[in-house]
């Protein structure tokens, strides 16, 4: 059996997206930015994607910019932000993706803006109490705190932090990649003034996403051009990315509570069945609380093979990850686990996400497969055992 577990780092493309796209590529080549027919048509599809999209999160047209995916986005709320409203302090987390954690990183460098880390409980959510004695001492600073954890799977009280930020006059720039269409977002009622979103991550294609930029807030683009995107960003635009992009956005958002549903069973079969069967296995992160439905952080019981684990559940025809898409293959890699103090030596931390492609029966598979493992290196330290004495 082949599974696939590994969908917080980019899922598998909706057929019915593919079929958009081949559709746009094949018939409706036009430039947006062309004055004939063929360029017109292509511009509409933009404008119906965009306008699809700001519908389904409740806002303006005109405050939804396409771009490459959620990196792109996030570097440019937090980079021309800082710029453009001359702010001097960014309050993060040492638990967000990097794109968050080296645009601000590259900031500090260059002497632009100071940062500080919100504190973060043991159960990896951020301490709301020090989120604000932070914004009292830094009032109209940045804001940019991610609503699901890539790795772990918390969520932010969003709205919540909004209400903190508005507070103290802070701008409010949060990555919502892995949250987007598995959570409903209605920016009315959220008061963020930035997020990103990322197509690849809900059965879209990759290199395709948006940024939401509140109607309230001007910025300058990171990509000059073309004057493509309002002025904002320079280029031509995917006309079938961003179409691919829509579909899978109007897939995810009518099929939202039945996915919900179906991957939180599978998510809650397999806890269930570790807990079970794998003595001393833990999940880092708040797994069965306020967590995202689609990952499960696990640290496994120790094991002389722990870093051969990965590669161990690959062989077996299994797809899972250490952490980020940036650093599989290495729990040395996972920022986010270091910052939760966990103590993982000859431990294997492993982050299965899911989909709706996924079943109850790979999740057994799964489980079944990670025994065998442990049967076998308990054999051997038994053996080991023997032979030293």
């Amino acid at each position: 059996m082949n599974v696939y577990f590994d969908n917080a780092a980019t899922t598998q493309l909706d057929a019915e997206v593919l079929k958009e796209m081949m559709n746009v590529l094949e018939n409706k080549h036009g430039n947006p930015s062309s004055i004939h027919s063929y360029g017109r048509q292509a511009k509409a599809m933009v404008e119906k994607a965009r306008k699809a999209i700001a519908t389904h999160l409740n806002v303006s047209p005109s405050e939804i910019f396409f771009t490459s995916g959620g990196t792109e986005a996030d570097n440019m709320a937090i980079l021309s932000t800082v710029e453009d409203y001359n702010i001097k302090h960014i309050i993060s987390s040492p638990l967000e993706h990097h794109a968050v954690l080296h645009s601000i990183e590259s900031l500090v460098h260059k002497g632009k803006a100071t940062v500080s880390h919100v504190a973060i409980k043991k159960d990896g959510h951020i301490d709301l109490a020090d989120l604000e004695n932070q914004l009292k001492k830094h009032p109209n600073s940045l804001v940019s705190l991610m609503h699901a954890n890539n790795e772990i799977g918390n969520i932010l009280p969003i709205e919540e932090v909004g209400e903190l930020c508005k507070k103290y006059n802070a701008v409010f720039h949060s990555d919502t990649v892995q949250s987007m269409c598995h959570y409903p977002l209605d920016l009315q009622k959220i008061k963020v003034d930035f997020i990103a979103a990322s197509g690849h991550k809900f059965h879209g294609p990759k290199g395709t996403g948006f940024i939401y930029i509140n109607g309230s807030k001007k910025i300058s683009p990171q990509i000059h051009g073309g004057g493509q995107e309002r002025n904002m960003r320079g280029g031509t635009e995917n006309v079938a990315g961003i179409m691919g992009l829509s579909k899978a956005f109007e897939i995810a958002h009518a099929q939202m509570k039945e996915h919900a549903m179906h991957i939180q069973s599978i998510k809650t079969h397999l806890i269930n069945r570790l807990e079970a069967e794998l003595k001393g296995v833990e999940f880092n992160g708040d797994a069965k609380g306020n967590s995202l439905y689609t990952v499960l952080n696990v640290m496994l019981p120790g094991t002389d093979d722990y870093e051969m684990m990965l590669m161990k559940l690959d062989m077996s025809g299994i797809a899972a990850s250490a952490g980020s898409a940036c650093s599989s293959g290495s729990n040395v890699g996972s920022h986010v686990i270091a910052a939760l103090g966990k103590n993982i030596e000859r431990r294997p931390v492993i982050r299965f996400s899911f989909s709706k492609y996924n079943t109850i029966a790979e999740a057994d598979f799964c489980v079944e497969t990670l025994k065998s493992f442990y049967t076998t290196a308990n054999a051997k330290t038994s053996i080991k055992e023997k032979a030293a004495n």
